[in-house]
C-alpha cells in the first residue's frame, strides 16, 4: 500500500524527480563546526544527507545529534544513520523515539562494520536484532504506534526507513534475498553501497525492479590516489577500476598542488558525469547518493552537470 510522505526526499522521490543526497561524517569530537559547515556546502544541491554512525565503528559524536543540528541549524533534511551493531532493542527504540521527537523524518537502517575494524577493538558488537527486525520495528511504531513486544506508543511516529544494498555484491542472489527480506516488512528505501562499474549498477537496478521500493545509487567520488586505494584495500564489498586509480595516480606525478586537484577533479566529473547520466537515462533509479566525504566541494558540479 503507498505509504504518506512525511520527509522532503520521499515527497520528491513521490513526485517523480531525480533527486541526489549526500553524506556528512561527524567526528571524534564534541563540536558541530565542521558538521555544520560541511550542511551548508551542500545543502542547496541535495535533498536531504545521510549523518553516518561510527562508520569502521570508529566512536564519534552521535548521528542523532549531529542531524539535529544540522536540521536545526542549516535547514537541511537528515538522513540518520542506526546500526544494529551497537545497540539492543531498547537502545534502538529510544534513538527511533527521540529522531521522531526531534523531527527527523528518515533513519538508514544498518548492520554495522564489525568491531573488529574499531578504534576501540575491544568494545563488544550486540547485533541484539538484525536489520529485517529493525525495519520490522520501525514499521510497528510508525503504522500502529507500539513496539516490539506492543506497548503503546505516546503520539505519532513520523518516520521513513532505509536500508542498504551492495550491488557489488559477490553472489548477488544472496544481497537480493537479504534486500527482499527487508522490503516485505516494510522498507521505505533503499540506499546501495558505493558503485564504480555502470554495467554492474545497471544490472543491480534491473534485479531490484521487482520491488516496488526507490532506489538511490551509491557514488563515492575520490579526491586523491590514496582514497581510491584505501577504499578498494578496507571497504568490504567495494571495488575501485583500476583504470580509475591509474588515472588518479598519474594525475598526481606531475604539477603543484593546485594543478593536481584540478586534474583529480576534472577526472572525477568526467568518471562520474557519464556515470550518473547512464544511470537516470537507462534505469528506473529514484536518484543518486553522493559519498563525498571530505570532497564536498565537487557535489555542486557533479548535481548540476545532469
Amino acid at each position: 500500500m503507498p505509504r504518506k510522505a512525511y520527509s522532503e526526499l520521499m515527497k520528491a522521490i513521490a513526485a517523480g524527480k531525480f533527486v541526489f543526497t549526500g553524506e556528512i561524517q561527524p567526528k571524534k569530537t564534541v563540536n558541530f563546526d565542521d558538521v555544520i559547515r560541511v550542511a551548508k556546502v551542500l545543502k542547496e544541491h541535495v535533498v536531504a544527507c545521510n549523518v553516518t554512525d561510527n562508520p569502521r565503528a570508529h566512536g564519534y559524536l552521535s548521528s542523532l545529534a549531529a542531524a539535529h543540528i544540522i536540521q536545526k541549524e542549516v535547514g537541511m533534511e537528515a538522513i540518520c544513520q542506526m546500526t544494529v551493531r551497537d545497540r539492543n532493542r531498547l537502545a534502538l527504540l529510544s534513538e527511533l523515539l527521540g529522531a521522531a521527537a526531534l523531527g527527523i523524518r528518515n533513519v538508514l537502517t544498518m548492520s554495522g562494520d564489525h568491531t573488529s575494524l574499531s578504534d576501540n577493538p575491544a568494545s563488544m558488537p550486540v547485533y541484539d536484532l538484525d536489520t529485517a527486525q529493525f525495519v520490522y520495528m520501525v514499521r510497528k511504531m510508525v503504522d500502529e504506534g507500539v513496539d516490539l513486544e506492543g506497548n503503546k506508543i505516546d503520539g505519532k511516529v513520523k518516520l521513513h526507513v532505509g536500508i542498504v544494498g551492495n550491488p557489488n555484491a559477490d553472489p548477488l542472489e544472496v544481497e537480493l534475498l537479504k534486500i527482499e527480506r527487508k522490503v516485505r516488512v516494510g522498507a521505505d528505501f533503499i540506499q546501495t553501497q558505493a558503485v564504480y562499474d555502470v554495467e554492474k549498477a545497471k544490472g543491480f537496478l534491473k534485479e531490484v525492479q521487482r520491488y516496488p521500493v526507490p532506489v538511490l545509487l551509491g557514488i563515492f567520488p575520490c579526491r586523491s590516489y590514496g582514497v581510491a586505494e584505501f577504499i578498494a584495500k578496507n571497504v568490504p564489498g567495494v571495488s575501485v577500476p583500476k583504470d580509475f586509480m591509474k588515472e588518479l595516480k598519474k594525475a598526481e606525478e606531475v604539477g603543484n598542488n593546485s594543478q593536481i586537484k584540478s586534474k583529480i577533479e576534472d577526472i572525477n566529473i568526467r568518471y562520474f558525469t557519464d556515470f550518473i547520466k547512464e544511470i537516470k537515462r537507462t534505469t528506473h533509479a529514484s536518484g543518486i547518493h553522493i559519498m563525498a566525504v571530505g570532497y564536498e566541494s565537487i557535489v555542486k558540479t557533479l548535481v548540476e552537470s545532469v
